[in-house]
């Protein structure tokens, strides 16, 4: 969710008190409240929009990870018949796709749970804004009860705002620690290009060492099998 689309849940989750204030003083109190109430519930629209992509991110990632687990046990197979062939070099093209597919799963699966997250966190703020706008349709009905009141209508609004007004509080509170949750740690700083040259170099010859006693242990394994 965008930065933006934070702050405006934030806002209208909290409510402005003495925005609140101000429009019992008014002449359309009413529908300055109700207009606010609307807001809110674009507010809940526009979450439950994002809400749906995560949630199809999610089911997407989820086919990527399956279909990567299927294709490692395809590649496994393709690389014995390539060694009964006498081909190592295509055994060794599947075996090195297999280290692709090892290393990619993790972080699909690490990006499911962040997904998952995200997914519980847009619902929390699509109960917080629900429970925003029940506040204020109390409120409103508070108000036009008090207004019809003639007798005590100024000691009956005083006494909706006040009430508004810790509902606020209470409501900011508890938003605020849903915001603060924890922080991811900082990225490490990036090295300078020639080591990363070097390590990228590594990295190869590492990964052409891994795929050779991969193709090395297939082969053991096929001859203890026969």
């Amino acid at each position: 969710m965008s930065e933006s689309l934070v702050l405006r849940v934030k806002r209208l989750v909290s409510g402005s008190v003495n925005g609140l204030v101000d429009a019992l003083e008014t002449a359309n109190a009413e529908v300055v409240m109700r207009e606010a109430i609307r807001e809110i519930e674009r507010a809940i629209d526009d979450v439950r929009e994002e809400l749906g992509h995560v949630i199809a991110t999610r089911h997407q990632t989820v086919r990527h990870i399956d279909r990567a687990k299927t294709k490692l046990s395809e590649l496994g197979d393709r690389a014995k018949i390539a060694v009964e062939q006498g081909r190592d070099d295509l055994a060794e093209a599947a075996l090195s796709r297999q280290m692709d597919l090892e290393a990619e799963i993790p972080t699909h699966e690490a990006r499911l749970g962040e997904l998952f997250a995200k997914q519980s966190e847009l619902g929390g703020y699509i109960s917080a804004l629900e429970g925003r706008k029940r506040q204020m349709e109390a409120d409103i009905t508070s108000f036009v009860a008090a207004r019809e009141s003639a007798a005590d209508a100024a000691g009956t609004v005083g006494g909706v705002a006040n009430d508004a007004e810790r509902r606020a509080d209470k409501a900011h509170a508890a938003f605020e620690r849903a915001m603060n949750g924890p922080v991811g740690a900082s990225p490490a700083a990036k090295a300078d290009r020639d080591t990363m040259a070097k390590l990228h170099e590594l990295d190869r010859l590492s990964r052409s060492s891994q795929v050779a006693d991969r193709l090395a242990g297939l082969k053991r394994r096929m001859q203890q099998a026969g």
